[in-house]
């Protein structure tokens, strides 16, 4: 019998995988997000509008609107996780030197030039972006099918959140008012990173070679044109990527002009005070880090080490034990987070920072107990009522409520999505299937990214000289009541996902995880 074990058979091995995809994960949502954090340093360095901001931002899916990842997705199916890899990651990272050079006034000076070479920086990264995004999916799946397959994937998830909620959150600091500084660091990550999935890749060859032996030949066929038709006669894929493009569309967008929102609204600060800063090794950019990373760290032990644990009393005593350090944790820093949470950057990476405690708790709840359905149907539900919270109302308190449940919204929804995917689709046709997913993603996020800023400027334009004087501050109301419209489509598509489970028996309201 220990002659058919195999490196995925082992939870060591299976962690150390996961941990080397999820590098490229952080610095890929990283760079995605951190621009998020500088928009009034970016406004103010290279006078850059809201409209102008949100092009650059949505420079980022351009190519993938027509179809690049579909293209990865094949080559991923054709030619296997390895070159897929390498050949997009390689994309991203180079996207992100373009980026960088363009800050640094390598290409011009000139505003309009930096605009439109950041933007070609930023789709080259964006065709990698995404891509990587489906090779990390793909390959989770190829280690933990059978195994904790939603944690897993919500772990990888919650290395992507907590890339944004530090991109976001830590990027002022490591600018220390100057762009570039940032820039250059978040295009760094992405090259170290790229090296950790060098690295993994020993691991995929050896894993390969074990399962030579007894690989299926449904996992050989050749990609056809046919399969991608098929998916897309599939009903029940179309109302998940769908609910896929509508969702992420009410988030990843707001996200970018959230921290805009909390300071011009409800008057936070959009310099954090030197008295907040976390210094360790004399860098306030390292101790504002490390606060992330240990929220992160309770996170993953919490969703981890009690199911490992025999007794039903030593699970909730492990949980109890994890809750008080993490209390502990929490109140040692409250002078911190109390002066965090009024600073527009540091509160909007509450959304990230949500997903981050709240995704591998719902990762796990999906694999044990199912209902994947069901909790996106939840999801929805708080999607609207944060971005009515935020945008209807003025209460800074509901604000802080309305932030918080879109994180756990972030959470609940991809939890249960994407794991879903692997039920409705077979195994060999996921990179296409996942690919194809994204693509239609990326022309909602192509809409709402350059569409929010555009009408922002839109709403206001009776005042947007006094805007830039300092003397009036942009209306956000209207553009975050349309993404109120986005939550209503998601719960009306989650229903339709429901009906198709009872119908066809894909088996999304059950557990991932097999009975022995």
């Amino acid at each position: 019998m220990n002659s058919n074990k195999t490196l995925r058979d082992s939870a060591l091995m299976r962690w150390i995988a996961l941990i080397l995809l999820s590098g490229l994960t952080f610095a890929t949502y990283w760079f995605q997000d951190f621009m998020g954090g500088m928009q009034e340093l970016l406004s103010t360095e290279y006078g850059y509008t809201s409209e102008q901001f949100g092009r650059i931002i949505g420079m980022t899916t351009i190519a993938n609107v027509f179809g690049m990842i579909i293209v990865g997705g094949i080559i991923l199916d054709k030619w296997g996780i390895r070159l897929a890899g390498l050949i997009f990651g390689g994309l991203a990272t180079f996207g992100g030197l373009v980026v960088y050079l363009a800050s640094i006034n390598t290409f011009g000076s000139d505003p309009s030039t930096k605009i439109w070479m950041m933007g070609i920086g930023r789709m080259m990264f964006g065709s990698g972006l995404e891509v990587v995004c489906v090779v990390a999916t793909r390959t989770i799946v190829k280690w933990y099918k059978g195994y904790d397959l939603a944690l897993a994937m919500a772990i990888n998830m919650g290395f992507g959140r907590l890339g944004s909620a530090m991109g976001i959150a830590v990027s002022p600091d490591i600018a220390a008012g100057t762009s570039s500084t940032a820039i250059g660091f978040a295009a760094s990550l992405l090259g170290l990173t790229l090296i950790m999935f060098v690295i993994y890749l020993f691991f995929d060859v050896k894993l390969d070679k074990q399962n030579a032996g007894a690989a299926n030949k449904a996992d050989e066929e050749e990609f056809k044109i046919s399969d991608l038709l098929k998916l897309v006669k599939n009903s029940t894929f179309v109302y998940i990527t769908l609910l896929c493009v509508v969702f992420y569309a009410a988030v990843f967008p707001f996200i970018q002009y959230a921290s805009g929102l909390l300071v011009n609204k409800f008057g936070f600060t959009s310099v954090l005070p030197e008295s907040a800063a976390v210094i360790v090794g004399g860098s306030a950019a390292l101790g504002n880090s490390l606060v992330f990373v240990g929220l992160f760290l309770f996170a993953i032990c919490f969703s981890t080490i009690p199911p490992t644990l025999k007794s039903k009393k030593a699970r909730l005593s492990g949980r109890l034990i994890i809750l008080l350090l993490f209390s502990g944790y929490i109140y040692m820093l409250k002078d911190v987070f109390e002066v965090w949470l009024q600073n527009g950057q540091k509160t909007t990476s509450l959304i990230p920072l949500g997903t981050i405690i709240f995704t591998p708790v719902f990762g796990s709840i999906v694999d044990k107990k199912g209902k994947a359905a069901s909790l996106m149907i939840l999801g929805s539900f708080l999607l609207i009522f944060a971005h009515l919270s935020l945008s209807v109302f003025n209460s800074v308190i509901l604000g802080y409520i309305g932030l918080l449940s879109l994180g756990i919204a972030f959470s609940l929804v991809p939890a249960a999505m994407w794991p879903s995917v692997a039920k409705i689709v077979p195994e060999n046709r996921l990179g296409t299937a996942y690919s194809t997913m994204f693509t239609v993603q990326n022309w909602g996020l192509l809409v709402f990214f350059w569409g929010i800023g555009a009408l922002l400027d839109f709403v206001n334009h009776d005042k947007l000289q006094a805007i830039k004087n300092g003397t009036a501050v942009y209306d956000y109301t209207i553009p975050i009541l349309l993404l109120v419209v986005c939550g209503i489509i998601s719960i009306f598509l989650a229903f339709k996902l429901k009906e198709a489970d009872k119908k066809y028996g894909y088996g999304l309201e059950k557990p991932n995880i097999k009975e022995n």
